[in-house]
């Protein structure tokens, strides 16, 4: 992993001088990033529908830091995420180099701000990925939309796409509502040691047939949280029949 990181950062540092003219060829890297990295970790991605072409305004359900990886293996797109993450080591680095939007959603006053960026990505032909839920759960049910994020969309005239994410692990595994969805008081360190530790995960990807168009964004909201719900599978549906303790650090 680490290896592959080096590779392909190299390549999206070299073209930061180029600023927002290499944004798209950023978010290919970052799909490649992706890819390599899920195969490293036996991370086995299915996708059900057809994924939108660029530019594209999509939302997803949230389960944790992987759903970022696993949406960027099926398309190139600039991810928004919480403003904790771009402290974070290294993975803060390396979100902040490829584009990633950063809202601070304890601060109203930061919303115009990323609205303003979202529709310049949009006007750019480039794909953004929102996860309008705003904050991951445990996979057992979709939380419901906050609508703030869906503006540049209607401001731009587009149709919403929308995608759903789950995660299934072996029965001789952790459980994935456990050991692959990061959601409470998890800490990172200690979370992505054990998810390390899984041999197989598999992520499922379901798109939405069409795009969702609405006047009136918290319509809009209400309207594609109904589409991801329809198009959701629980996670751990079947709990797997060993017992597991997660890891402490």
């Amino acid at each position: 992993m680490v290896v592959v990181t080096v590779v392909l950062v190299v390549p999206a540092i070299l073209s930061l001088p180029a600023g927002d003219r290499c944004i798209a060829f950023r978010s290919r890297i970052t799909s490649a990033w992706s890819r390599a990295v899920t195969a490293i970790m036996g991370i086995r991605v299915r996708v059900e529908g057809a994924p939108p072409q660029p530019p594209f305004f999509l939302v997803s359900n949230h389960l944790g830091y992987m759903d970022i990886v696993v949406l960027a293996t099926a398309l190139p797109a600039v991810f928004v995420s919480k403003s904790e993450v771009a402290r974070w080591p290294v993975i803060g680095f390396l979100c902040r180099l490829v584009d990633t939007v950063f809202v601070d959603r304890g601060r109203k006053r930061d919303l115009p701000r990323v609205v303003a960026h979202i529709e310049a990505l949009l006007g750019r032909g480039v794909g953004v990925v929102a996860f309008p839920e705003g904050t991951s759960s445990d996979g057992r049910q979709v939380l419901p939309f906050r609508p703030s994020l869906l503006e540049p969309a209607l401001r731009r005239g587009y149709g919403v796409n929308c995608a759903s994410l789950t995660y299934t692990t072996p029965a001789s595994e952790p459980p994935a509502r456990l050991a692959v969805c990061w959601w409470g008081d998890m800490t990172f360190g200690s979370h992505f040691l054990d998810l390390l530790g899984i041999r197989r995960v598999t992520a499922t990807i379901r798109f939405g047939r069409e795009p969702v168009r609405e006047s009136d964004r918290h319509r809009l909201a209400v309207r594609l949280h109904e589409e991801v719900v329809q198009l959701f599978v629980p996670v751990d549906t079947e709990e797997p029949k060993t017992q597991w303790t997660p890891s402490a650090i």
